[in-house]
């Protein structure tokens, strides 16, 4: 079971300083801060959804579906509304179109979006599709009555591989759409077919990316309270976008929206599988306004693997064309997307994300992606940690290796070859971006030489004349994070922040991001403590609650610092002149002549002698101050509060509000380095080596960024070797519990040497690019490479993921 990247723990100091008020230095920005969040989950104090209890709480149990695909024909109740401790029992028939469908905020040319309900009607699409809703006041007694109720089904055909999908003459999902193709595009820039013909070689290889499940640690959870007397409805969701879920909920319940309040509590990981609005949430309020008694369901991990959101899904062939010397001439990506049954918030997106980032490191003239995204008898795939960008990265960096082995060329070489180099920045590639900064040679550079990449090859050599099945490989990526602008996205780009100071001098932080794992109550509070000169201990953040925080957009894309931190940063630009104001005012003086230093203010003293009197090349004589020799930043924030010497016409308080949109994405890159060896007797891959050289623009806390990474590469190992969603041919979850999806363990991760460049942005004021989903992205296709390098005495090129022990022993030990 996963959670967000964690943080190590050794201290290295590193330099930094934002625009902190005048005179006063950094002490947090830059430091391997602890996360001040983590002492209450370790000590098991925090609040999940489960944790939350409420009096005459009722509890929901689903019935969901045996069969991938069959109409409905009978649902019987009767004997489970009779059970001990049942309320109520409640159908798709019996809800009708009382609640609205499951949205799908994804607008493309041509898209079928299937009219999804919380509940099925007339016929299940997936193992899994939820049927009915057992209401009862115990979770245990309501489980017995699930199993009491009974559904006649008309099985029907299921199509679970998503190339046959896309045939004509396979069974369809949605009969109204007379096929499962969802929508095609086709994307990029450039004359491909004669990028390919100018090439001297033209590479083609099939690639697959798996499905993959989530897997956070806490599947989800939902708790809703109706008052009936206020109208109000509380829903508490293990949910990254609290706002976004709270307008999405009003509309399908047909709410107020001003009357439904949001709060997420600890969500334990997200992933981007909480970056959603399902059926259970909505339906879940939709019964507690029924029952006037809060409602609250807690999600099994059989539940979480059939019926939260997979990742991946892309069968596709690649076309690179390259010169003699390895430069590439061109790129044609050809995918089938698995979209799964029906549309989650993002589903139809994230093929389009991939097709965004398919030009990588590197300088491609010409590139063209063809989707066809298609529906099958599975569960929805939607964002999951890189959301398309891992598996472009996947692509172009397994062409590069191939275009290598190709020419017989070394895999560093032909990187190098096509890299812009940092004068070319802003870099605008084939597919229509601006890539912000970067220096991708530096980068790698430094990748090798941590690794001591010569050496490396040289013992491969050598190991290779013992007969050991040594291998090398490397990932040079680009991604793009801080999503936003708000032109760019299904709702808004930007993120906001509202900065107070309470009239103790405390600092309270609202941020419309909704962190989840990242440490943005830790960073959020460092940038606080070095802008205001306070105690990082004396700053608290607030998130998650859409009653007390404004509106946000939520935390994804790995936005949350680089656009919601700015937003923190930008409102306390505002409180600035105004603390400046009073703090001038009570000392009796101009605001500029104001210096502050160690949490106080006061008169510089380079103007002191002019306001004494004497005469400067300055001017006249200033103001002389009232007697006070300094005051401190709580004395400003007690002043602004009590309001009874201010200055004229300035109201009082001490709070600010920004909504910071930001002008572009960002482009995070790096380098990544790995070493296995394979066991000739048992396929087993060992990691000698994982070097991660990562360039994530200007550093907050470089302990968040170090947990992020580890925690990214873990995921990517699990793709690489272990993980995949398998179905059998009648849409059956055949990993359908965690003895049979292959979570990697902890002795399966390797020590990681992670090291970093820094080339900072100028998309927001921070300097920083995001760095949730950098480990996932870059790493992939470094494991793979590594494998299929050890395994190049044997003739192999290419291998599809998970690469299982079976695979390579049989390649090692075929006759």
């Amino acid at each position: 079971m996963r959670l967000e990247g964690e943080a190590t723990l050794e201290p290295l100091p590193i330099p930094h300083r934002l625009n902190c008020l005048e005179g006063t230095m950094a002490k947090y920005i830059g430091q391997r801060v602890k996360r001040t969040e983590d002492p209450r989950l370790i000590k098991g104090l925090a609040h999940y959804v489960d944790d939350i209890r409420l009096p005459d709480t009722l509890h929901v149990v689903f019935l969901r579906s045996i069969y991938a695909h069959a109409r409905i024909t009978k649902i019987d109740s009767d004997e489970a509304t009779k059970a001990p401790g049942v309320v109520a029992v409640f159908t798709g028939r019996d809800i009708g179109d009382r609640i609205g469908p499951v949205p799908c905020a994804s607008a493309l040319e041509g898209l079928k979006v299937p009219d999804h309900r919380p509940l099925a009607r007339d016929k299940v699409y997936f193992v899994g599709h939820p049927i009915a809703a057992v209401v009862a006041t115990d979770p245990y007694l309501a489980r017995d009555a699930v199993d009491l109720i009974t559904v006649d089904y008309e099985e029907l055909p299921a199509v679970v591989d998503a190339e046959e999908a896309a045939k004509s003459g396979s069974p369809v999902i949605h009969e109204q759409f007379g096929d499962n193709i969802a929508y095609r595009l086709t994307a990029g820039e450039g004359d491909i077919d004669a990028a390919l013909a100018s090439a001297d070689r033209v590479i083609r290889q099939r690639i697959v990316n798996q499905r993959l499940a989530p897997v956070a640690m806490e599947p989800r959870g939902v708790l809703a309270r109706y008052l009936p007397g206020e109208g109000e409805l509380t829903i508490w969701s293990s949910t990254q976008i609290p706002h976004l879920l709270r307008t999405q909920l009003a509309l399908m319940l047909g709410i107020p929206e001003n009357k439904l309040r949001v709060i997420a509590p600890e969500v334990g990981g997200g992933f981007g599988s909480k970056l959603n609005v399902y059926g259970e949430e909505a339906l879940l309020g939709w019964i507690s306004m029924q029952l006037g008694k809060p409602v609250k369901w807690i999600e099994t991990r059989r539940e979480n693997l059939q019926a939260t959101i997979h990742g991946r899904g892309q069968v596709g062939e690649i076309e690179i064309g390259c010169k003699n010397d390895g430069t590439v001439t061109g790129l044609r990506y050809n995918v089938i997307a698995d979209l799964g049954a029906y549309l989650q918030l993002l589903t139809p997106a994230i093929p389009t994300l991939t097709g965004l980032m398919l030009s990588g490191s590197y300088k491609i003239p010409a590139i063209q992606i063809n989707v066809t995204a298609v529906f099958t008898n599975k569960m929805a795939t939607d964002a999951y940690r890189g959301a398309g960008r891992p598996e472009a990265t996947y692509v172009v960096e397994r062409a590069m290796d191939l275009v290598a082995a190709e020419l017989g060329l070394d895999p560093v070489e032909v990187r190098r070859k096509n890299f812009p180099k940092p004068e070319e920045f802003p870099f605008k590639t084939a597919t229509g971006l601006f890539y912000d900064s970067g220096n991708y040679e530096a980068a790698l550079n430094k990748a090798l030489e941590i690794s001591d990449y010569a050496k490396l090859r040289e013992e491969q050599r050598r190991a290779r004349d013992q007969g050991r099945l040594i291998g090398i490989g490397v990932s040079s990526y680009v991604e793009i994070c801080a999503l936003g602008p708000s032109q760019a996205m299904p709702a808004g780009g930007w993120e906001s922040a509202t900065v107070r100071i309470e009239p103790t001098g405390k600092v309270t932080i609202l941020t419309g991001a909704s962190p989840h794992g990242q440490g943005q109550e830790t960073s959020f509070a460092q940038i606080a403590a070095d802008e205001l000169g306070v105690d990082i201990n004396d700053v608290t953040v607030i998130h998650g609650d859409t009653s007390i925080v404004q509106y946000g957009i939520g935390t994804f894309g790995s936005r949350a610092t680089a656009v919601g931190g700015t937003a923190v940063l930008k409102a306390i630009e505002k409180l600035k002149e105004k603390i400046n104001r009073i703090a001038a005012h009570l000392l009796g003086t101009d605001a500029s002549l104001v210096a502050f230093s160690e949490g106080r203010f006061s008169i510089r003293e380079a103007k002191r002698a002019a306001a004494a009197g004497e005469v400067t090349a300055a001017g006249p004589p200033e103001p002389k101050p009232n007697g006070k020799k300094s005051v401190s930043l709580k004395d400003v924030a007690l002043a602004a509060h009590l309001a009874k010497d201010l200055p004229p016409d300035m109201e009082p308080g001490l709070s600010a509000t920004y909504f910071f949109e930001p002008k572009n994405f960002t482009f995070p890159f790096g380098t990544h380095i790995v070493v296995v060896e394979i066991d000739r007797e048992t396929g087993d891959v060992k990691f000698l080596r994982y070097v991660a050289v990562d360039d994530c623009g200007k550093v907050i806390n470089p302990m968040l960024v170090e947990g992020q990474i580890q925690g990214g590469i873990a995921q990517s190992i699990g793709q690489a070797l272990y993980e995949e969603v398998v179905y059998d041919e009648q849409g059956q979850l055949v990993t359908g519990s965690l003895m049979d999806y292959a979570v990697p363990r902890a002795h399966m991760i390797p020590r990681f040497e992670l090291d970093r460049t820094e080339t900072p942005t100028d998309v927001n004021p921070l300097g920083i690019k995001g760095v949730g989903e950098a480990g996932t992205i870059g790493a992939t296709p470094a494991i793979v490479g590594a494998i299929i390098d050890a395994l190049a005495p044997f003739g192999v090129h290419h291998l599809d993921m998970p690469i299982k022990p079976e695979t390579i022993w049989r390649i090692v030990n075929r006759s």
